[in-house]
């Protein structure tokens, strides 16, 4: 529990910052009007889902690599997985950036994007993508810092970029003295001017003293099989990653039907639900390090004892917010917009599904522990069955008339199965079979297992 904490508070205090910079974006975007705040809804899981995936998953891969590297003393091998996860990052930045730049009209259609609300979504969308590397450099720069278990340097920074994004960000969407005012466009650049500063600060720590890995010329030979340490934990985390983004779109799609406000208000309701993903992430990606150092050097009965303490406090983190949430809603959507029609979906939404959002953060939170381990099979298989009972759920609701009110049941009830699957799974000993505790400290030191 100690070192978990002291390794957490900076990794909160970062990822409060990073969900700082969407909420104070959200906020002056919905200054603009509901159609606009509709539009960044419509784009929201797209972005998400290249900020989890970077961050979440090929950011935990890489974290867990260079953790299981060091802990195994592989200093070499761990200051090569630098440049190796560096390359992964522009792969799929690029990725991205060809995927939604070239088929956004299609997707936001599908979700049921029209008008005004539409175009405001392109516009926001092909801006951020056409800059997707340097979320991704930002992300990966961070992955690695943490993998050595080094979390307030990412802290730093990101708290930094946050404060220089807040006066950014209405300056260019807003305008001020001889700068014209962009729109939403605005908010898209301020986004990314802070993720490139970020960037520089971070590579800047990354090469020098200071820095416990020392990524040079002579690892520019690349491979494969370090490649291979990151991507057989990113890649199966993605598939976790698209699930759980692919529940809120086809989500957001199925509240389209109601119209323009229904889909602002769900998906501003919605984004409190992403924001226990950074918040989680606080604990996780310690629980990253610990658990794959732990693993690394043989420790795994230490490596479950983390695990279930930060099980614990993931769960009654998300569920304390989602309690506040359900109770007082339009306190959060109030932040953003008045319109009635959205704060009356908004609240549907909280009411109905906040109560359950312990289990989303107990899911995810055994997900980065699952990285660490470099176990990702049922993670993946709890996203996959959330997924199914989300869409099922909708789409049932819909055929059968239940309204909103049913369409977001179906949604809580995902997310329950979500972090039961998870934990279900780790308790009947998913990553390398029963393990018993020792009593006591000194016992973890005693009953190492066998090779």
């Amino acid at each position: 529990m100690p070192t978990l904490l002291r390794l957490a508070a900076p990794n909160v205090l970062v990822m409060l910052a990073q969900a700082g910079v969407g909420l104070i974006e959200t906020y002056f975007v919905g200054k603009l009007g509901t159609d606009a705040l509709a539009g960044m809804a419509l784009v929201f899981p797209v972005v998400m889902l290249m900020q989890m995936t970077s961050a979440g998953a090929m950011g935990g891969g890489t974290a867990s690599a260079i953790a299981r590297a060091l802990g195994a003393r592989r200093r070499g091998d761990a200051d090569a997985l630098v440049l190796h996860a560096l390359v992964i990052a522009a792969v799929f930045a690029l990725i991205f950036a060809l995927a939604v730049v070239g088929g956004g009209r299609w997707l936001y259609t599908r979700m049921g994007g029209t008008g005004a609300a539409l175009e405001a979504a392109l516009l926001y969308s092909n801006w951020v993508f056409s800059g997707a590397f340097l979320v991704w450099l930002f992300n990966t720069l961070s992955a690695v810092i943490r993998g050595t278990g080094n979390m307030a340097v990412p802290a730093y920074v990101t708290v930094l970029g946050a404060s220089v994004l807040v006066p950014l960000s209405p300056l260019l969407i807003f305008g001020g003295g001889p700068l014209p005012g962009l729109g939403i466009a605005g908010g898209a650049m301020a986004l990314l001017g802070y993720y490139l500063v970020g960037s520089v600060v971070l590579a800047a720590y990354l090469w020098s003293p200071r820095s416990l890995l020392r990524p040079s010329l002579a690892h520019l030979r690349l491979r494969w099989f370090l490649f291979k340490d990151i991507l057989r934990v990113g890649l199966v985390g993605m598939v976790s990653t698209l699930a759980t983004n692919l529940a809120i779109g086809v989500t957001t799609a199925l509240v389209g039907g109601f119209g323009t406000a229904a889909i602002a208000g769900y998906g501003t309701a919605s984004r409190l639900e992403y924001l226990l993903v950074p918040l989680v992430f606080g604990l996780g990606a310690p629980l990253v390090a610990m658990v794959g150092t732990c693993i690394g050097a043989g420790q795994r009965e230490r490596a479950l004892r983390a695990t279930w303490i930060g099980a614990a406090l993931a769960f009654a983190m998300a569920e304390t917010i989602g309690v506040w949430a359900a109770t007082f809603p339009r306190a959060w959507l109030s932040l953003f917009n008045s319109d009635p029609a959205m704060l009356e979906a908004g609240a549907l939404y909280l009411r109905t599904v906040g109560p359950v959002y312990g289990f989303f953060g107990l899911g995810l939170v055994l997900y980065f522990a699952s990285q660490g381990a470099g176990r990702l099979a049922w993670p993946v298989i709890g996203n996959i069955a959330r997924l199914a009972v989300a869409v099922t759920g909708g789409w049932l609701a819909l055929r059968w008339e239940g309204g909103l009110a049913a369409v977001f049941a179906a949604q809580g009830a995902a997310l329950v199965t979500y972090g039961v699957v998870n934990a279900w799974a780790i308790a009947g000993g998913a990553w390398f079979g029963p393990v018993g505790w020792p009593r006591s400290p000194a016992g973890l030191q005693q009953r190492l297992p066998q090779a």
